[in-house]
């Protein structure tokens, strides 16, 4: 599976999004330089099929189908739009997502969840003091949960503070699982990553430079009905139909 930006934009003259073009794919993890405060998640809505660019397209396997990339790709903490609120406890937030991947949804599931995971012991904190790589690795998993995600959309888990090698990692392994990945960061974390790893660049446009560095995963996951996360960005005003369960 592949999905493209071809000239993407929003906002006049392209503020909230100058023209940009990225491609990610099943097996890799790619990165996306995106700053200022709006534009990563912006990237993310766009990238997820969420919200209509101003000008350009998304295709996935060449073809314009927002509605598949809805079911399909994943918005993973997406600031105002897919973050839960840091005061929720961790088991709540676990509980929330199994419940719209149609599974057990008490709270004994919600701490067996993560205690299956490795983080029973985190159960009880709010989700704002877990460690960062530790909230990436639980809502990726959540993320996937839900049947037909087979994309993820990683929105700017630099904010959140601490190495950029720990949720690096983690977004390798799941496109070593067959996922395919866009992580959106910072300049501070692009820098990093770069100053850790060996990637290849991407030209596009505007201030967003997207890289990539491709896993050894190279298997596709079967479509079927699921739609990650429900657009709550109040500020963008020709956001998609929101037809996800949220």
């Amino acid at each position: 599976m592949r999905i493209a930006l071809h000239e993407v934009s929003k906002g006049r003259g392209g503020q909230a999004l100058p023209a940009t073009s990225l491609e990610f794919h099943t097996g890799a993890v790619r990165f996306a330089l995106a700053e200022t405060e709006q534009r990563p998640t912006v990237l993310g809505l766009i990238a997820s099929g969420r919200m209509r660019p101003e000008t350009g397209r998304v295709t996935i396997d060449g073809a314009a189908d927002n509605r598949m990339l809805r079911r399909t790709v994943a918005l993973v903490d997406a600031p105002d739009v897919s973050d839960p609120h840091p005061d929720i406890a961790l088991a709540g937030v676990v509980g929330e997502e199994l419940m719209f991947a149609g599974l057990g949804a008490t709270p004994l599931h919600a701490r067996r969840w993560l205690s299956q995971l490795g983080y029973g012991d985190l159960a009880s904190m709010p989700i704002g003091n877990v460690d960062p790589a530790a909230r990436v690795r639980i809502l990726c998993e959540l993320a996937v949960l839900r049947d037909g995600t087979r994309a993820i959309v990683l929105v700017a888990p630099d904010r959140h503070g601490g190495s950029p090698d720990g949720w690096w990692r983690i977004a390798m392994e799941f496109a070593d699982r067959g996922y395919a990945m866009l992580v959106i960061v910072g300049g501070s974390a692009a820098v990093a990553l770069e100053r850790m790893h060996e990637f290849d660049a991407v030209n596009a446009s505007g201030p967003i430079e997207p890289l990539t560095l491709d896993a050894d995963a190279d298997a596709d996951g079967e479509d079927s009905e699921a739609d990650r996360d429900q657009t709550r960005h109040d500020s963008a005003s020709e956001t998609e139909d929101q037809e996800g369960a949220r």
